[in-house]
């Protein structure tokens, strides 16, 4: 199999680590390990416990603690449920190569992480996308767009909500019809849902959990053929630690998968499986520090977009950390944002990543530094007269 390069990752690779003010990130603000290891009520006997991990090999299925920590999460799994992955891309890789054959059809949402179909591509899958549509009240999913996608033989319908890039995330409803359709037709659903736990992006002039109510669960509960993809980089603001997981109510395909994994990493990182156990021990600690930062950063985002409305289309993110504005510009975004990194050090991700020819570009609001790095950019839209 061949796949073609991940253009999210080609493009970060040149501008991630060499400009200094970033506005495109996806994941929420991280820490420090000693940070993390304060969390515990004894963190001198913590660090400890962490000197100790050996740094033997683990088992190929995960840590069974942490496999049981992260089966918390669901209303319906159990350790068994749950498969443990080097991050997200492991599991989706592993995923996709164990459930698709050649000339299986495939819905995927789109625009999207580029793995989520281009895997399924390279493995002779015919991939159908079920496209977001910008409206007047920001990106959302058409579900008779979606039905019209399924047919009698489709194996998948590939999704990711909260959304990346848009910010777009389906609500009860929309699963209850997703699953239906799926359940219709015996395909599987395989949902990456890696910013789950940050919860409705409320704005200031809404009661907080206004939209609680609506909120949809974890495919893996809500469907006995859904694959819920799950990390700690993103909401958890963890990414350095490099654990992702998959979780599924059929036992088989997890273990089909975990045969898979062992021509990949085979098991995780000791260390890092070790620190994850204690990361979801304070899991909702993390992820209310996150809500916290993105909800401060959105009032920031708020007031910029509605002083330049005339350049952007706003787009706020109805859940997680990343949005997908529009810009009134004539030039390539792609080419925009090269000169705005060369420029300014700013760095914004250009929609053309993700395949899309419009200017949009993907901004973050997950981090302590969004209010400085975005006054950068608004002096840099002054000098150029854009604003």
């Amino acid at each position: 199999m061949r796949v073609p390069p991940f253009e999210l990752e080609v493009f970060f690779g040149k501008y991630e680590f060499s400009t200094p003010y970033l506005l495109a990130q996806s994941d929420c603000e991280a820490m420090s390990i000693d940070a993390l290891l304060r969390l515990e009520p004894d963190a001198a006997h913590a660090r400890q416990n962490f000197l100790n991990t050996s740094l033997g090999y683990g088992e190929n299925n995960g840590r069974p603690d942490l496999r049981q920590a992260v089966a918390g999460l669901y209303s319906d799994m159990a350790e068994e449920n749950v498969l443990l992955f080097t991050g997200a891309q492991e599991g989706i890789f592993a995923c996709m190569n164990t459930l698709l054959e050649p000339g299986d059809h495939v819905v995927c949402m789109f625009p999207a992480y580029q793995s989520l179909y281009e895997v399924a591509r390279s493995l002779g899958c015919k991939v159908d996308f079920w496209h977001l549509r910008q409206t007047d009240s920001g990106w959302q999913a058409d579900m008779d767009d979606l039905a019209a996608l399924v047919r009698p033989d489709t194996k998948a319908i590939v999704l990711n909500t909260p959304h990346n890039p848009t910010g777009f995330t389906l609500d009860k409803a929309q699963t209850e019809t997703l699953c239906a359709l799926a359940r219709k037709h015996g395909a599987w659903i395989f949902c990456d849902e890696v910013y789950r736990g940050l919860g409705w992006n409320d704005r200031a002039d809404e009661a907080e959990g206004t939209q609680a109510a609506t909120t949809a669960p974890w495919i893996a509960d809500a469907y006995e053929r859904g694959i819920s993809l799950g990390v700690l980089s993103k909401a958890y603001g963890l990414p350095g630690l490099r654990v992702g997981w998959l979780a599924c109510k059929d036992t088989q395909i997890i273990e089909s998968i975990a045969r898979y994994k062992n021509y990949l990493s085979i098991c995780g990182a000791t260390p890092s499986e070790a620190l994850a156990l204690v990361a979801l021990r304070h899991g909702p600690e993390l992820l209310a520090g996150s809500r916290n930062v993105i909800a401060q950063n959105l009032q920031i985002a708020d007031a910029f977009f509605a002083r330049y409305a005339h350049l952007f289309t706003y787009n706020r993110p109805q859940a997680g950390p990343i949005g997908f504005p529009h810009m009134r510009i004539d030039e390539p975004m792609g080419d925009f944002c090269e000169k705005l990194a060369h420029e300014a050090g700013v760095l914004l991700l250009p929609g053309s990543v993700y395949g899309i020819k419009e200017p949009y570009f993907r901004m973050g609001y997950g981090r302590k530094t969004f209010a400085a790095h975005l006054a950068r950019f608004e002096e840099w839209l002054v000098k150029k007269g854009l604003v």
